[in-house]
């Protein structure tokens, strides 16, 4: 079981608490964009053995959307951040770096 903490009101429970939103990051495209990027948008998702950054929203408490960095084969949580971030804080991105040195952070623009 995952256990998360809102970077808003501080609450560290189980992830039954919040609610999973998927990828976080994604590059989105409004009017006038190419029928292709706007079916990347919509279908095209990354779903890797290992570091993945998610999209979650504290359902039962603040209700806010955040961000979560975690490894989908260890389960375990290098940390949350606020949604409006456009990349990890370099904390995360070091605790990240420690035990996956080949990760990269790929630039995403929202």
């Amino acid at each position: 079981m995952l256990i998360l903490t809102c970077p808003y009101c501080g609450v560290t429970a189980e992830e039954t608490e919040f609610h999973a939103e998927g990828e976080a990051h994604l590059k989105r495209f409004g009017p006038g964009s190419k029928d292709e990027d706007f079916e990347a948008y919509l279908f095209m998702r990354e779903n890797p053995k290992g570091v993945h950054l998610e999209r979650w929203r504290h359902q039962n408490g603040c209700g806010k959307y955040f961000h979560a960095a975690r490894c989908t084969m260890t389960l375990e949580v290098f940390g949350t951040y606020p949604a409006q971030s456009h990349e990890p804080p370099q904390d995360i991105k070091d605790k990240i770096a420690e035990k996956h040195p080949n990760w990269t952070w790929r630039e995403f623009s929202l």
